[in-house]
């Protein structure tokens, strides 16, 4: 019997089952609950994602056939293996500093520098010899961002690459020049829009020769660091690479031209599999916007440079940091970009140190020489959750992106102030859930670490930044980090311990064991948030005696933990018992009896659905620490 008729004989015991007969089962076991409330998951891009996905989700995806390296470009650029350049940040403003900081990291691992000019003073040609001197500069990639004056920077650049005979084609990297990422943060061009163009013309056709040197850059980054979704990052990315090609082309260059000198430059979110999706979805958008320029398939490829985002980092408990960043870069890897950074944990908050830095670049060489990352092009092909929201995501990106296109284009729609309300719009209802914790940021808003102080933090990391510049056309928009609000309500607390007691929340347990200890520590967890010390107990015997023992340790806030059954009778008499300048609160929310304990002066109740932000500045108000 030949192995064909043997697999088919196997296949043949384990007949195809259809999604309406798993579903049919599912709904059996669930034994009445709703099947979209228990098991679907609703996505902040309105993206309904099922519990179980099969082949017909699949059917009528046009690129599934196509290959690594094959246009549209879903699977990726690469054909070889899956590798990309790991790429360290360096702050260029001491040159010197910067060329000993890059030979060492180079000899760490890294493949990718970028040269960062935090100053107002255009790099000269001895600069960038001072800056590569020691580094075989066709050996990695070369990236210089942040640059003023950059048509003469990009002409000493070329003075210094000749000098040295640089091979053109052997030079991989690029001049991060991005005229309307800094109009989109700052709500105005440098000087004029037309000047801004011409420049980008200019140094792109200086560098024509240099192949896989890119001159203009697309910073998706800016949105991700906004509290955007996959699909807002995404289509506003598109819409600013379309930007630049349109208005470039009135200067005479092909969309050719312009693509292969444009990289993008993408946020890294903590949503795992939709940020692979992201940029599988990226590379098929891109492409079809490149043949609606005209430009061939072999020029429609999209270069992706990833960097964790901002977002979702925190101050307190910074180690989780790591946590989110290492399956960022997971995510982005796997994505198949061509280079990618990670910031280190620390950076939100102080400089980051040689620990942190040394950290952020092992994550990436842990991915290539322990996980293999590196290996395989494009592991997601074929999943059906990947591949189904890979094309929602694409849909739905594409949608928002004609949409900016009908506007007039990106330009248009932001003097519109298009996408500054769609992005504020977002945070707002983004902000609302982290202070619900529908979204948790681990260590922040969940699950604290209880004994954490912290002596003092710079403001402005606990607090948005908008650059809008005074005499700015229009508002730039607003980068933040989620955890922002929370930071500073714990260190409110932390400020306010300095000069005074730190405020303690006592756990009355009473009652049935399984109930007091669960809102035990529920409630250890929500008050630990604010920063305040909690005491956790054991089961007491009467409410007087929890009174007393509560009073004994200088309560603050006495938290009543039992069943919604004990409620009625137990929290009016441990009201009357307690000192009334200490705080009763009930863990829980016993409806049956609310109504009735708000009439005797109980009205505070902590549990699931509490907007925790609110209630714990409420008590920090009512603490004398907020005044």
């Amino acid at each position: 019997m030949s192995e064909q008729k043997k697999s088919n004989r196997l296949f043949d015991e384990f007949p195809p089952v259809s999604p309406e007969a798993w579903k049919e089962r599912i709904v059996a076991d669930l034994k009445g609950a709703d099947f979209d409330k228990k098991l679907v998951w609703k996505t902040r891009e309105g993206i309904d994602v099922q519990p179980f996905y099969t082949a017909q989700d699949l059917s009528g995806l046009s690129h599934l056939d196509n290959n690594p390296g094959e246009f549209p470009y879903v699977r990726g650029n690469k054909i070889k293996n899956n590798d990309w350049h790991i790429s360290q940040n360096i702050c260029a403003c001491d040159v010197k500093k910067a060329n000993k900081k890059a030979l060492d990291i180079l000899n760490k691992g890294v493949t990718s520098i970028c040269f960062e000019f935090h100053t107002d003073k255009t790099p000269t040609a001895n600069d960038i010899e001072t800056l590569i001197e020691g580094i075989c500069v066709e050996a990695i990639e070369l990236n210089f961002a942040g640059v003023v004056g950059i048509v003469d920077f990009s002409e000493a650049l070329l003075q210094v690459l000749k000098k040295h005979k640089i091979d053109p084609s052997k030079l991989i990297g690029s001049i991060n020049y991005d005229p309307i990422g800094r109009f989109t943060l700052k709500g105005k061009f440098c000087t004029t829009q037309q000047d801004a163009f011409s420049k980008c013309e200019k140094i792109t056709k200086l560098f024509a020769s240099y192949n896989q040197l890119r001159t203009i850059t697309v910073s998706g980054i800016h949105y991700s660091n906004a509290g955007a979704t996959t699909v807002q990052e995404l289509a506003f990315a598109l819409a600013v690479g379309s930007e630049y090609i349109a208005q470039l082309s009135k200067l005479g260059l092909t969309a050719a031209e312009i693509n292969n000198k444009m990289k993008f430059h993408f946020g890294i979110g903590g949503n795992y599999f939709f940020e692979i999706a992201k940029f599988r979805a990226a590379r098929l958008l891109w492409s079809q916007v490149m043949q609606q320029y005209g430009a061939a398939k072999a020029d429609s490829k999209m270069y992706i440079h990833a960097q964790t985002s901002e977002w979702n980092k925190t101050i307190y408990d910074p180690h989780t940091n790591v946590l989110r960043t290492t399956t960022e870069a997971m995510s982005a890897a796997l994505g198949g970009v061509q280079s990618m950074v990670i910031d280190p944990f620390n950076t939100i908050y102080e400089d980051s140190n040689e620990l942190s830095e040394r950290i952020a670049r092992n994550q990436q060489i842990i991915l290539k020489e322990e996980s293999y990352f590196d290996k395989i092009i494009d592991p997601a092909a074929g999943s059906y959750y990947l591949e189904t929201i890979t094309h929602k995501i694409a849909e739905k990106a594409w949608k928002l992106f004609v949409e900016i296109e009908n506007k007039g284009g990106y330009l248009a729609a932001f003097r519109e102030q298009f996408v500054q309300n769609i992005l504020n719009e977002g945070a707002k209802a983004r902000r609302q859930a982290v202070a619900n914790r529908q979204e948790n940021l681990l260590g922040t808003n969940q699950f604290p670490n209880f004994k954490e102080e912290k002596e003092h933090i710079n403001p402005d990391a606990l607090k948005p930044t908008d650059l809008t510049k005074p005499d700015a056309e229009v508002p730039g928009i607003i980068r933040y980090r989620g955890a922002q609000e929370f930071e500073q309500l714990r260190y409110r607390t932390d400020v306010y311990a300095k000069k005074n007691r730190r405020p303690l929340a006592f756990m009355l347990t009473y009652g049935p064991v399984a109930f007091s200890n669960a809102r035990s520590q529920f409630s250890q967890n929500f008050f630990a948030v604010a920063g305040f010390a909690v005491k956790d107990n054991p089961n007491f015997d009467t409410i007087a005696d929890g009174v007393k023992a509560a009073k004994e340790a200088k309560a603050d806030i006495v938290v009543l933990c039992s069943s919604d059954d004990e409620y009625a009778t137990i929290a009016p008499q441990a009201l009357e018992l307690l000192d009334k300048k200490t705080i009763l609160v009930v863990a829980g929310f016993p409806k049956d009896s609310v109504e009735e304990l708000k009439s005797k002066g109980i009205n505070n109740f902590i549990h699931v659905r509490s907007n925790v932000l609110e209630s714990l500045t409420g008590f920090q108000k009512e603490l004398g620490i907020l005044k």
